[in-house]
């Protein structure tokens, strides 16, 4: 048995706050190393952006989970829920009122995912993706580094 390794980065060009599907491009990434079976560790390398595994099916999904994420966290700062509903405007906004909260919505999701790989593919379910959430407003060039590790595809290990 032999065990390969393979690290990479791809670019992402985000349009502001939203989704973009990364699985083609992991996918395709996963195809070019030789590994058929192990484990794809993928991680932003960024604070304002988040990893998730959800539904590539139904739009309204991702739409829902944007709505109910800004709703969770205000762009402008915390309320309360005391009697007389204090408002506390968030003390880090020098990058911009949207910095804050998007380093908030981070911690609240996920920075890195691991998937398995089988037979020189990424496993995900029927109607999964794995998105990049961009939580600035901004557009913004985002930088997702790739580590694949495990064994190596035996038809290209023979011909060697």
């Amino acid at each position: 048995m032999t065990f390969e390794q393979a690290l990479d980065q791809i670019k992402v060009q985000t349009t502001g706050e939203g989704f973009t599907n990364l699985t083609p491009q992991i996918k395709r990434w996963v195809s070019k190393t030789d590994i058929y079976r192990g484990v794809l560790h993928i991680t932003a390398l960024h604070t304002s952006c988040s990893l998730i595994i959800n539904e590539n099916a139904d739009p309204c999904v991702l739409s829902d989970l944007s709505a109910y994420m800004k709703q969770l966290v205000p762009e402008d700062g915390i309320r309360t829920n005391l009697p007389n509903k204090l408002f506390i405007p968030y003390k880090h906004s020098s990058e911009g009122p949207d910095d804050m909260p998007a380093h908030i919505r981070t911690s609240l999701t996920c920075s890195n995912l691991s998937l398995s790989i089988e037979e020189g593919r990424i496993v995900l379910g029927t109607w999964q993706a794995v998105y990049l959430w961009e939580h600035r407003n901004s557009n913004n060039s985002r930088r997702i580094n790739l580590h694949a590790i495990g064994e190596k595809n035996l038809s290209t290990s023979l011909n060697q």
